[in-house]
């Protein structure tokens, strides 16, 4: 499964994302590719490209994105954006998604919803 992180302005936070997702233990193997503008926002970045291949995925990646938050959601604003304004929002195909509420769970079901898989040991 391939979806975007969108920056929404606030490219601090998808690199802090991305730096995040490298140093967490479930999520170190995870694709995770920069995209940047194209036109007059060349070379700003705009979104992370993010590839799960698995249900184990899907798991680690919603808890390592939600801790992420948490952990941003509780730190004081360091710009104008304020403190984790950015890397709300996932794309995946014609759905984009606010995620910046969602618990690692409704995120997990989220992914998997997008995905067109069934959780682990649900009944069919």
């Amino acid at each position: 499964m391939r979806f975007h992180i969108l920056a929404d302005g606030d490219e601090e936070a998808l690199v802090d994302l991305q730096s995040w997702l490298a140093d967490d233990p479930g999520t170190a193997g995870v694709p995770v590719a920069t995209v940047g503008g194209h036109g007059p926002t060349m070379g700003v970045l705009e979104a992370l490209d993010v590839v799960l291949g698995s249900a184990m995925d899907i798991a680690n990646f919603a808890l390592a994105y939600a801790t992420w938050r948490s952990v941003k959601r509780d730190e004081p604003p360091g710009n104008a954006q304020g403190g984790g304004a950015g890397a709300q929002r996932l794309v995946h195909g014609d759905s984009t998604v606010d995620i910046g509420h969602l618990s690692a769970e409704e995120l997990a079901d989220l992914l998997r919803r997008l995905n067109g898989t069934r959780p682990e040991g649900a009944d069919e």
